[in-house]
């Protein structure tokens, strides 16, 4: 959410371990080529066990921009910023199994609504990184600051992007 000076609070769409984003398995991510941010490894689900489910909920508000299973883009109601969450790495490939939609593409949201329902271990059994990136999509390097790092609690405070 914009604050008095333009700034935009950017909280965590997962419950997990915040860490640099060039932990991420994945050049796009980890060299910053569509934006800078961080990377969340996500605990297991509420569930427990392979199965366990978790909701990735929405890191601003906004409008959901677009909407994939794996994948979203959040646009802040300035209409300059965008916050994309990824579900994992390579999880394109699962064609949106294991991922069920909790809200529609062009919804009004706000931090903390849900937008997927998911399981890390399930993406974790089938090979592939749970990590999620959250990316400021296109700010100007050094835009990003206050990053956390080491536990962060879903919907908890993630980095500010001025």
């Amino acid at each position: 959410m914009p604050d008095v000076n333009g700034s935009l609070s950017v909280s965590s769409p997962v419950r997990g371990t915040a860490l640099s984003l060039e932990t991420v398995p994945d050049p796009v991510f980890s060299q910053g080529m569509v934006g800078p941010g961080v990377a969340v490894h996500p605990e297991p689900g509420q569930e427990g066990g392979q199965e366990g489910t978790q909701e990735a909920v929405a890191p601003i508000d906004g409008t959901l921009a677009k909407l994939h299973p794996h994948a979203f883009v959040v646009m802040a109601h300035d209409r300059r910023r965008g916050v994309l969450v990824h579900l994992g790495i390579d999880t394109v490939k699962l064609k949106g199994e294991g991922f069920l939609l909790l809200a529609e593409e062009g919804a009004e949201v706000s931090a903390g609504t849900p937008i997927v329902r998911w399981s890390p271990g399930s993406v974790a059994a089938r090979g592939l990184p749970t990590v999620v990136p959250v990316v400021a999509l296109d700010a100007a390097p050094g835009a990003l600051h206050s990053f956390t790092d080491g536990h962060v609690a879903s919907g908890g405070p993630l980095f500010t992007w001025e």
